[in-house]
């Protein structure tokens, strides 16, 4: 179990997380939450304030069965000013034959409505987790939009496509997941960039550990489990609608991490600044996050191809990014 944070002084630190959006994902995020115990009290927002209050009362009937007491219910945004985390999940759809740039421009309205909102209410500690997609170019317009140094505003990037990449890997390797240690980086999308040369098993990388294995895989099995890795999404969706759970755990790994200061490597979604020769666009690379946010970028030493394609992924977003009108971000601040 997660042990609550102190401040220096003494004091508890605010372990409140306000979900705005109780969609699929929101919820789902909100049972993982509540089963894990890692919040103080967990407050929904949404525009269907019955939908808000439907699904409080369906989590508050299993609170006899979670390791620590947690408060939960339907909300607004005032609830925001103690809040540590507040995650965003709210947006809009893409309608059939939509273009992606339409669906920005969609979400991108809708969060111009949002956004300012949390920011008005929010504590100066407050931590802006964006989920919507596409979450990359909705990340950036947060940041723009909320004028607070970037750190504090975070993208939950491609943490799920690396956990989908070493899922994969595991199956084919045989191994227990939690031993295959993988990145996926870039856009949280079709331009995502799998990091292999420093994909390893154990701390063995998988060039050297495929040669020992003895299944003897040609080259054609990467290219076959990295294009799984991108089109699982749309192989779940055409299944059952939406994806959901996956995503909702991988929320919770962020949000545990900001809660417990826990200083976790996470491929979240922030602010390039020079990295890997990228400015001005949000993109994922694996950061240290803790209580402030995203603490600090981590540099890979990537292949001439993997920096490549990481700079093809900033180009693509950037494109869409440029088409918006947003206000001037303040990247001259601190982090913290």
């Amino acid at each position: 179990m997660m042990e609550a944070r102190v401040d220096p002084e003494g004091a508890e630190a605010s372990r409140r997380v306000v979900i705005v959006g109780a969609g699929m994902v929101g919820s789902s995020f909100a049972y993982a939450l509540l089963f894990n115990g890692a919040a103080s009290e967990i407050v929904l927002v949404d525009l269907n304030r019955r939908r808000a209050e439907g699904e409080a009362m369906d989590l508050n009937h299993g609170l006899a069965f979670i390791p620590r007491p947690t408060l939960v219910r339907a909300g607004d945004y005032t609830d925001c000013r103690e809040a540590a985390v507040v995650v965003v999940a709210a947006g809009v759809a893409q309608r059939e034959g939509e273009s992606r740039l339409d669906l920005v421009r969609r979400n991108s309205q809708a969060f111009s409505q949002i956004i300012p909102r949390i920011v008005e209410q929010a504590g100066p500690q407050t931590v802006l987790l964006i989920v919507t997609n596409p979450v990359d170019i909705l990340s950036y317009v947060s940041w723009r939009l909320s004028g607070w140094a970037p750190g504090r505003v975070i993208g939950s990037g491609t943490v799920l496509d690396s956990a989908r990449f070493r899922f994969l890997l595991s199956q084919h390797c045989r191994v227990d997941a939690r031993s295959v240690h993988a990145y996926v980086i870039g856009e949280h999308g079709d331009s995502e960039v799998a990091v292999w040369s420093l994909t390893n098993i154990a701390g063995v990388r998988l060039s050297d550990y495929c040669p020992a294995c003895g299944r003897s895989c040609p080259t054609e099995h990467k290219e076959e489990i990295f294009t799984q890795v991108r089109q699982a999404a749309y192989e779940i969706i055409a299944r059952k609608g939406a994806t959901y759970y996956g995503i909702g755990l991988s929320l919770l790994t962020i949000v545990e991490s900001i809660l417990g200061d826990q200083n976790r490597v996470l491929t979240v979604s922030t602010l390039m600044r020079g990295e890997q020769g990228v400015d001005d666009i949000y993109l994922s690379l694996p950061c240290i996050v803790n209580r402030q946010g995203v603490a600090r970028v981590i540099p890979l030493p990537l292949s001439g191809e993997e920096q490549e394609a990481f700079r093809h992924s900033a180009q693509a977003l950037r494109q869409i990014a440029d088409r918006l009108e947003l206000p001037a971000g303040k990247g001259d601040l601190p982090d913290a």
